[in-house]
This record gives C-alpha cells, sequence and structure tokens, in this order.
C-alpha cells in the first residue's frame, strides 16, 4: 500500500513541478510589454501559479513520508517527523530532497509575486528557472545517478524532465485559451492575440519534443545497456513500453494541432471554428494522455533499470540476432528489401504532402510499406531462444572458473569436441551432425552465455550433444561456459602481438586473484583506473634471464605507472622459489598461479603458429600488457616474437602509448553474456 501512495505522492510533485515550468515558459511567451492585459484566461493562469507551488511542496512532503517508511522497511515511520529528520540528516536522498524543498519554497515565494505584481516577462522566466532547478535536482537521485555520479550521465536525464516539462506545461496554458469566453466571443473564436501566442508556443514546441525524444533514447540506453531484449522481458521494459504507446498518441496530436488547427484560425470564420473544436477537443486529450504518461514515468524511474534486472525465464521460443544470422544469403536480401521499403515508406510520406493526397491515404501507404519491411526484414534475423539464453552468468570470468571449466571439458567434451574445442574429437565423425567448431569459428560470439548452458543443461536433441546436468553441477556448467569463451577469446588473440594498437582496447581477458611471495595479493581488478599491469608467464630456470633484465629495469617500468607481476607456469620446488624471489623487487605469484598460467595459456596462439592440432603446446615464456581500464593490449611470446621486449626501451614505448590514451570504452564486465 505504501508503495501505491508513495507513488501518487511522486506523480503529485512531478506532474505540479513540470506544470510550473511549462506554465511560466508560456507565460514568457504571451506577456509583451506593449500588451493590454485583459485577458481572462491570462489573469486566471497568474491565480493558479501559488496554487501549483504550493502542489508541489505538499508532493514533496508525502514524497518524503513514504520514502521514509520505505527505506526504513516500517509504514508508521510514514506518520513520524522524527524518522523523516533522521533520513534528512543521514542519507544523500535526505540531502536531495531538503535543497527540492528550498528550492519549491523559493518557487512559493516567486509564484506568490507574480501573482501581486504588475506583470513581466523577466519573473516568468526567473519562477520557469527555480521551478527547473528543483525538478532537475531530483534526477542526483535518479537511477542515471546511482552508477558514476558525472554531468555526462545526469545531464541527460535532467533535460529530459525539464524539456517535457516545457510543452506539458503548456497544454493547460492552451486549454484556457480555447475555453475562455466573454460576452463577444464564442467557443470557437478566439483573437489575434491568443492565435499568436499559440503561434510562437507551436514554433518551440516542435524542437522541444524533439529534444525530449533524443533526451529519452540516451537515458533509455544508459539504462538498458547492450541486452535490448530487456525491454520486453523486465517490469522496467513494459512500463518503457507503455511510455512510448502513450507518447505515439501526443506526437500525432501535436503535429495534427501545429500543422492544422492553430494555422486555421486565423482564416474565414469556418475554417476557424472547425480549428477551434479540434484543438480544444484534442488538446482535452493529450493532456489527460499526458497526466498519464507522468504517472508512467514515476513507475518507470522508480523500477529496477533493464541492465540491473534479471532475466531468469525468456518468456518467447526465438529472439532476433543480427550477429547470430548475418552473412546468410537470405538474411542479406531480407535487410536489403526491407531497408528499401522504410525508404519508400518516407518517400511516400513526402509524396503525399506534395500531392496533397487524402488523409487516410497519406497515412495508410507509409504505413503499409513499413509494415511490409518489417514483415520482410525481421523474420531471418529470428533464431531459436531458450527459457536460460539472457540470464546472466552467476559465476565470475575469473582464471579458477576459466582453470576448471578447461579441467571439466577434458573429463566430459573432448571425446566429441577434441583437444582445443574443435569439433574433431575420436567420436566427431560418427554423427550425422558434426559437433560444432568453438574454436575458429565465431560460434560463442553468436549465441549467449545462456544459450551454452541451456545446451549444457538439456542437450541438443538429433545432434548427439547429451545433457550434463545429473554430472555436473550448476556451477560446473557456467565454468564450462566460461572456459569456452576464454577459448574463443584466445583464438581471437592470435592476432595480438608485442606492438599496442593505438586507442583499440577490443580483448577482455579474464580477471584473476592472487597471493605473493612478498605478501601482497589482490586481483587484476584492483589496478583498473590506476595502473597498466604487465603480466610475466614465466618457467623456470628458462626464463631467468628475462627475470634478471626485468629485476634490473623495474624502477624504470614503475616510473612508467606499470605493475609487474610474474606467474610461474610451472610449480617451482622451494629452492628454486627461493632463489626466483631473492631480491626480487616485484610480485611473484605463490597462490593462484596454476589457476592464472592455466587461463593464460590460451593466448598462446600467434598468427603464425595458430597451434589447432593435438592437445596444443604452451610456450615457455609469454608476456602480457594490459592497460587500466582491463583490456589486452600486446603481447610478447620470445618463441615466436623473436627479441622483443628485452628491448626495454621499446617496451616502454609501448607502456607510454597506454599511458596517453584516454578511457573509450569502459572497463569489461566480470562476466560472459
Amino acid at each position: 500500500m505504501i508503495e501505491i501512495i508513495g507513488a501518487l505522492f511522486r506523480w503529485l510533485q512531478l506532474a505540479s513541478n513540470m506544470i510550473l515550468i511549462g506554465g511560466c515558459v508560456f507565460f514568457a511567451i504571451a506577456v509583451r510589454a506593449n500588451t493590454a492585459f485583459d485577458t481572462p484566461w491570462l489573469a486566471r493562469l497568474n491565480r493558479a501559479l501559488p496554487w501549483l507551488s504550493v502542489t508541489l511542496l505538499l508532493g514533496l512532503v508525502g514524497l518524503l513520508a513514504t520514502t521514509t517508511a520505505q527505506a526504513t522497511g516500517m509504514a508508521e515511520n510514514a506518520w513520524r517527523p522524527g524518522a523523516w529528520l533522521e533520513l534528512l540528516q543521514k542519507t544523500r536522498i535526505g540531502l536531495i530532497w531538503t535543497v527540492r524543498a528550498a528550492l519549491a519554497f523559493l518557487v512559493f515565494g516567486a509564484a506568490l509575486y507574480i501573482r501581486f505584481s504588475a506583470w513581466a516577462r523577466w519573473r516568468y522566466v526567473l519562477c520557469a528557472t527555480i521551478a527547473a532547478l528543483t525538478l532537475a535536482m531530483g534526477s542526483l537521485a535518479s537511477h542515471s545517478a546511482a552508477g558514476e555520479l558525472s554531468v555526462t550521465s545526469v545531464l541527460p536525464y535532467a533535460l529530459h524532465i525539464v524539456l517535457a516539462s516545457v510543452w506539458l506545461g503548456g497544454l493547460p496554458a492552451i486549454l484556457s485559451i480555447m475555453f475562455a469566453t466573454t460576452g463577444k466571443r464564442s467557443h470557437e473564436e478566439v483573437d489575434r492575440f491568443d492565435i499568436q501566442t499559440l503561434k510562437r508556443f507551436s514554433v518551440i514546441a516542435l524542437p522541444v519534443m524533439v529534444a525530449v525524444v533524443a533526451t529519452g533514447v540516451i537515458v533509455a540506453d544508459s539504462m538498458v545497456d547492450t541486452s535490448y531484449a530487456a525491454l520486453v522481458a523486465t517490469s522496467w521494459g513494459w512500463f518503457l513500453n507503455t511510455k512510448l504507446a502513450l507518447l505515439a498518441p501526443i506526437l500525432v496530436i501535436g503535429a495534427c494541432a501545429r500543422r492544422i488547427w492553430i494555422p486555421s484560425l486565423d482564416k474565414n470564420a469556418e475554417m476557424a471554428a472547425a480549428g477551434g473544436r479540434g484543438l480544444r477537443k484534442w488538446v482535452t486529450v493529450e493532456f489527460v494522455i499526458a497526466l498519464m504518461l507522468v504517472l508512467v514515468a514515476t513507475m518507470l524511474a522508480n523500477a529496477v533499470p533493464a541492465k540491473h534486472d534479471v532475466i531468469e525465464n525468456w518468456p518467447y521460443p526465438f529472439r532476433f540476432s543480427i550477429d547470430a544470422t548475418w552473412g546468410q544469403l537470405s538474411v542479406m536480401i531480407g535487410a536489403v528489401v526491407g531497408v528499401a521499403l522504410l525508404i519508400l515508406a518516407v518517400g511516400a510520406v513526402a509524396l503525399g504532402r506534395t500531392k496533397r493526397w487524402e488523409t487516410k491515404w497519406r497515412i495508410a501507404i507509409p504505413a503499409g510499406l513499413a509494415a511490409c519491411a518489417l514483415a520482410v526484414a525481421l523474420p531471418p534475423l529470428a533464431i531459436q531462444a531458450y527459457p536460460e539464453t539472457y540470464r546472466k552468468t552467476p559465476v565470475p570470468f575469473d582464471a579458477i572458473s576459466v582453470a576448471n571449466g578447461a579441467t571439466l571439458f577434458a573429463a566430459n567434451c573432448v571425446a566429441c569436441h577434441g583437444p582445443q574445442a574443435k569439433g574433431n574429437g575420436v567420436q566427431a565423425k560418427t554423427f550425422v551432425i558434426p559437433p560444432v567448431d568453438l574454436l575458429t569459428e565465431p560460434h560463442t560470439a553468436k549465441h549467449t552465455a545462456g544459450d551454452f548452458f541451456h545446451w549444457l543443461t538439456y542437450g541438443i536433441p538429433g545432434t548427439g550433444m547429451p545433457e550434463f546436468s545429473n554430472e555436473l553441477s550448476e556451477e560446473d556448467r557456467w565454468d564450462v561456459v566460461n572456459f569456452l569463451h576464454a577459448t574463443s577469446r584466445g583464438y581471437q588473440a592470435r592476432l595480438i602481438n608485442p606492438l599496442v594498437a593505438p586507442d583499440q582496447p577490443y580483448m577482455a581477458p579474464q580477471n584473476f586473484s592472487y597471493s605473493a611471495h612478498d605478501g601482497a595479493s589482490g586481483t587484476l581488478k584492483d589496478f583498473r583506473r590506476q595502473k597498466t599491469v604487465l603480466l610475466v608467464l614465466f618457467s623456470w630456470p628458462e626464463s631467468r634471464a628475462r627475470l634478471d633484465q626485468l629485476r634490473l629495469a623495474y624502477a624504470t617500468l614503475s616510473g612508467g605507472n606499470t605493475v609487474v607481476l610474474a606467474v610461474p607456469m610451472n610449480d617451482p620446488n622451494p629452492l628454486d622459489l627461493a632463489a626466483i624471489t631473492a631480491d626480487m623487487p616485484f610480485p611473484v605469484a605463490t597462490q593462484g598461479a596454476p589457476e592464472i598460467a592455466r587461463s593464460y595459456a590460451l593466448f598462446r596462439r600467434t598468427l603464425s603458429n595458430p597451434d589447432l592440432a593435438g592437445e596444443g603446446t604452451s610456450p615457455t615464456h609469454m608476456e602480457f600488457l594490459i592497460d587500466r581500464y582491463g583490456y589486452l593490449r600486446a603481447r610478447w611470446i620470445p618463441a615466436v616474437d623473436g627479441a622483443g621486449w628485452t628491448d626495454i626501451g621499446a617496451l616502454m614505448r609501448q607502456i607510454d602509448q597506454l599511458n596517453r590514451e584516454k578511457e573509450i570504452r569502459p572497463p569489461p564486465d566480470d562476466h560472459v553474456h
């Protein structure tokens, strides 16, 4: 119950705040220094401003009460001012509410000042500005500000709601004009001053709505992240769809008002009367829909964002995927035809306006072409989906999981898929449909982690792929999924060489945990946004000379904002370990080393040595440069690349390149998708 009451208070304060902003903007448009202000609607709306500001304050108080009850989990705290005060003093939400309430009081003062003083445009601009600040402050408590609080994360949301207010707040003013009557005016008559006001508002309404849609797309994209499937499988997605469904008729009504009804007001009496009736009727409908849209928007703002929600069960037997289908001739033909039909639909809109088609044909022909475009282009992009398709992996993509997955794969899958998952196991030829090549083919990139989990759990009927739900635990199956993705990434890494490709952070290696001989411990993730990591996988005694060189060059390397972390590929005995770590200035992993070595050995392949036969052979020494955002950027394998990084100057040039780069992509997620 408290959630419903809270939603109503959020809607009340949001709607009143938005109408205050838009109303004041409309006043600023209408009021001119040389205008005689005897217009009844203008006076009535002017008197309404203080009441709107009071409604805003009441909504904020109700919002504080219900938020306190929800935050504490005690419904009775909604009636306890002491609990309110504690929330205000100890939380960021409380601080934001305090600032908003203070600004709302300023809005009330400005509204009273306007009410009892002479009309002037600057007063309305001032009131609109303070009301906009009141509304924009709420964006600091939105989902957009829940992660990294920055201008780029908050500004689009703030602009979205403030610009939407300019449109929404103008609707009551338009209705006031259309319903205003005097002894000499009928409902269908609108005087010259009112017509000019409506036209001026119509001029700014179009760019405002374009900006509202643009900022809405930016905000929605940040809430969805990469899985747009969440738009049709989460509560947040359905609230957004409802909001868009309400927005569509609003845009249509707005377009008709701008192009048909308002221009007809200053024509002959018959056309003016028809325009007045249309404007009065449909703007009323628009305003009601707009209030419903604001209510849905409040629910959307308080729902779990799609990027944080979990799609446990995908409800549809199919999904659309360009990655999984592109390259097939039917898909490419369908896409080309679909795009062509969409172009024809746009052309039909322009042609209809030029040739002055009847309204029904101006709508029906472009809509029919667009529907045909979707009917042609979408079906070829559809592939089978499962309840687990969009399930997020509960097991992090790290060295421990990958190493365990490699062990499980070797024990259960090698007979069919081969030792390197290439689909060339000893039993592969016995199947009518051969096992898929999971190494060199982009199979893992075309399907989700959930798809692989489903196949491991239930098998693939008609292919010989058995189910492993009884043999492997759920966590083990996710480990195998992580191993398969690491294997695919390892094959992609054959393109990496000792030279950093500037501004191209495309490869995300698995995270790992370690403990070192000097007592240091941590994870690879700990160095993100701080230092470049030189990860050295070595063998003893083969790597003795290189370790000695790195020991001598460590001061230079650390001066380049770089951490060196050495990981033994074999298991040195205590005497060898003592020799390795003697006077070693950088950490040598003693715990976690086998998992790191085994999982990073998947990055051993190069263009000249793809290593596809048999079980594969790992080099005795490999080094990796991982940038400070967590991406694998360069790799040196002495057995393949020659002298390479033995030239410390050449190595430092690669490190300097990484240090000069700014963030291009955010750090990688620690789960596969």
